[in-house]
Formats: C-alpha cells, sequence, structure tokens
C-alpha cells in the first residue's frame, strides 16, 4: 500500500499522461484507448475504490443516453439521404460563392446547437457539411472548422444548447426566461465575433467560385420521416428543458421510436444503422468522469471552492473575467464535461450565483474552442471527420482557437456584466 502522498502523485500522473495522450493520439490510436486504460488503471492500483469509480459512471447516465439517441439519429440521416439533400441545398443556395456556402453553414451550425445541442451539431451536421463541400469540390477545412467552433460558440443559448449546462447548473437551474435575459447578449457577441475570426482567418480559402449543381439531390420518402424525426425530437428537447427534465431519456427513447418507424417502412435491417454507430464515445465519457472523481476525491473541490471564494470578492468584471480565463483554460485539460461536474459542485458548495455562475456557465460552454479536447463535442467532430477520412492536427485547430476562443471569451463576459449591471 503506497503512503497518501505517493498515491495522490501517482494518481495525479496517471490522469495527466491519460489527458495528455487523449489530446496528441500517439500512433493515432483513438481517444477511449487512453482515457479507457487510464481509468482502469486507477482502478487496479486501487487509487480509486471501485465503488467510487462506479458511482462516477453512473453518474453519466444521462448523457450516454443523450449521446446514443443523437448518434442513431445522425446514422439514420446518414443512410437515408438526409445528410446528401442537406448539402444539395446548401450548395444550391451558395450560389457558386464559397464564402455564402461558409456563411449557411455557420447559420446552420448555429440553428442545430440552440435547438439539438453541440453534440448533435457535431454528430449530425458535420458528415452533411462535408458531404455538402465535397459535392461543391470546396476546400472542406473553413467549413468544417465552423461545424466545431459554432458548436462550442452557440452553446449556452439555451440551456439545451449543451449538456454540460445541465450539469453547471444541475441543482438551480434558472427558468427558460431568466436564461435567455442572462445568456441572450452575451451568447449573440459569442456567435458574431468566432464566425468574424474564423471568416478573417480562412480569407484565402474562401476567396473562390464554386461549380453550380446541375443534378440537386431529392429527399426520399424515409428521408423526410427521418427529417420530421429530428425536428419531433429538437421539440421533445425543448419541452423537456422547460420543466427542468434530464434530456438523455427523452433524447433515446425519441430517437429509438424514430428508427423503428423508418427501419419497419423501409424495411432495412436493424445492423445496418447500428454498426456504424461510433459507441466508443460512450465508454469514453464514462471514463472521463472516472478520471475526474479520482481528481476530487484528493481534495480538488476544496480548491477550486477556495478558488472561486477568492474572485468574488474582487471587482465584479475583474471576478468573472479572471474565473472565466481560469475554466476556459481548464477546460482543454480535463474536458468541459467533467470540468462541468466539478464547476457544478463547486457553484453549490459556495452558494455562488448571479456573475460569477453565470462566468462560469460561460467558459465551461466556450472555453474548449481553444484545443480538439476541450469538449466532448469536438472530439465527436474528430471522430466524424476520421469516418470520412479527415485528419485534424491538434496543432492547427490551437491555431484558430487561440484566436477565436479568447475574443469571444472576453465579448461574451463582458456582455454578461453589461446584462448583470442593467
Amino acid at each position: 500500500m503506497l503512503p497518501p502522498l505517493a498515491a495522490h502523485i501517482l494518481l495525479i500522473v496517471i490522469v495527466a499522461c491519460s489527458i495528455l495522450a487523449m489530446l496528441i493520439r500517439p500512433r493515432r490510436i483513438a481517444e477511449v484507448y487512453w482515457i479507457g486504460a487510464g481509468a482502469l488503471l486507477l482502478i487496479v492500483l486501487r487509487l480509486i475504490p471501485l465503488a467510487l469509480a462506479g458511482r462516477a459512471i453512473a453518474e453519466g447516465t444521462d448523457v450516454y443516453l443523450f449521446l446514443a439517441g443523437m448518434m442513431l439519429l445522425s446514422e439514420l440521416a446518414r443512410v437515408f439521404g438526409v445528410f446528401d439533400w442537406v448539402a444539395s441545398v446548401a450548395v444550391e443556395h451558395a450560389r457558386g460563392s464559397c464564402m455564402r456556402l461558409f456563411t449557411l453553414i455557420y447559420l446552420a451550425g448555429t440553428v442545430v446547437t440552440i435547438l439539438m445541442s453541440n453534440d448533435a451539431t457535431a454528430v449530425v451536421l458535420t458528415p452533411a457539411v462535408f458531404s455538402a463541400v465535397r459535392r461543391s469540390r470546396a476546400n472542406p477545412l473553413p467549413n468544417l472548422f465552423a461545424c466545431a467552433f459554432i458548436a462550442n460558440a452557440a452553446s449556452f443559448v439555451l440551456p439545451i444548447s449543451n449538456p454540460a449546462n445541465l450539469v453547471v447548473f444541475r441543482t438551480q437551474m434558472p427558468p427558460l426566461l431568466r436564461w435567455i435575459t442572462a445568456f441572450g447578449l452575451p451568447s449573440i457577441l459569442s456567435i458574431v465575433s468566432t464566425y468574424v475570426v474564423l471568416r478573417w482567418y480562412f480569407r484565402r480559402d474562401l476567396r473562390c467560385d464554386l461549380p453550380r449543381d446541375q443534378q440537386p439531390t431529392r429527399l426520399t420518402g424515409n428521408g423526410r420521416l427521418v427529417l420530421v424525426g429530428i425536428v419531433l425530437t429538437a421539440l421533445v428537447l425543448l419541452a423537456a428543458s422547460a420543466i427542468n427534465r434530464d434530456l438523455g431519456l427523452p433524447t433515446c427513447l425519441a430517437a429509438i421510436a424514430v428508427a423503428c418507424l423508418v427501419l419497419a417502412r423501409s424495411r432495412t435491417h436493424p445492423m445496418r444503422v447500428v454498426r456504424h454507430i461510433s459507441w466508443g464515445v460512450l465508454p469514453l465519457v464514462a471514463g472521463l468522469f472516472i478520471l475526474v472523481e479520482a481528481i476530487d476525491s484528493i481534495g480538488a473541490m476544496r480548491l477550486s471552492a477556495a478558488a472561486l471564494e477568492w474572485a468574488e470578492k474582487l471587482p465584479a468584471s475583474a471576478g468573472a473575467l479572471l474565473t472565466a480565463a481560469a475554466v476556459g483554460i481548464g477546460n482543454n485539460l480535463v474536458n468541459n464535461l467533467p470540468l462541468g461536474l466539478i464547476a457544478g459542485s463547486t457553484l453549490k458548495l459556495t452558494n455562488a450565483h448571479g456573475l460569477i455562475a453565470n462566468a462560469v456557465l460561460i467558459a465551461v460552454d466556450l472555453g474548449p474552442n481553444l484545443s480538439v479536447t476541450g469538449s466532448l463535442a469536438t472530439i465527436l467532430w474528430l471522430i466524424a471527420l476520421r469516418r470520412e477520412g479527415v485528419h485534424v492536427d491538434f496543432r492547427d485547430f490551437l491555431k484558430v482557437g487561440a484566436i477565436a476562443m479568447p475574443i469571444a471569451l472576453a465579448l461574451a463576459i463582458a456582455g454578461a456584466v453589461a446584462v448583470t449591471a442593467l
């Protein structure tokens, strides 16, 4: 049995190495194996009790159900041609302009993120965008990066726009109207500033003309049924959010209902859909929950609570900005979903509310635009790209994120300060 100090050091080393390996993906081994190996090693070495690890996994049940439902809807949309149809519509309305196609994709990502969550943008929209740019023969990277960045930039418009919102405010969720009042202006500033930065960064790639789409894709009857199912699922999520209910089970049940109806109508074998879903995302999330629980077990929560109490004693704007900066950077070290758990527990422990609490949530949602490991949505985006044979290096993402994230975060916090002052 290791002495407590040695055990704590070993635990921190294992967690840090797991996160670092997830970041750089040695030999292109998928993130789930690095995180899973780290979590398993913590259990085998008894650095975290098995019961505590089980509790950490159980805490993610709502997230697993939500992701499973979204991935099922995404695969149905791919199989039955919804993505190809969306691509055709986007290219047609771009009218030969790369810049217009980029703007349309960014707007589509904004709507999907607001109504179906940032994970849906990564899982559902990214394959459609890849289909669109492949069809138009445009440079795919600006448009694919638009999907990744808007998935986080618009993720605090509504509570359902990001599962992390429900984790952060799980014990003190504001009413919907109060939420919109508090986060409306910060969201607008975040969305617009991120668009401006991306458009500037990729300005050379967007100065091009596209061939006109001479044969637009028609949506089949089954495709229309899937599209209606996605819209109805979005309405279910809005209703569940309005009454402050968990989103995982309604999302999963709605997706299963849509799948049963479409597969029965088309006489398609379920394995044609199920076998192509990236199920490895679920153990990846479970492993992240275990790593965070392990860090919390050695007193991380006390440190975060002390830091938040110190920030509350500063002038309002300075405290909010420093808190947001710390949380925003922290997202990229442990991922925003587990960090959201820590942040939510810290807010409850310190009874923090108002501007500081709002700054924490904005940073949990927007901070991940710095690196590829910042949010689950970005990891899902990477997985979606790999399925299409596209690989984005973490350094390429960081070059964009190092400009876009700090600007959007500073403006969003400024908006939150202005709203609070009214």
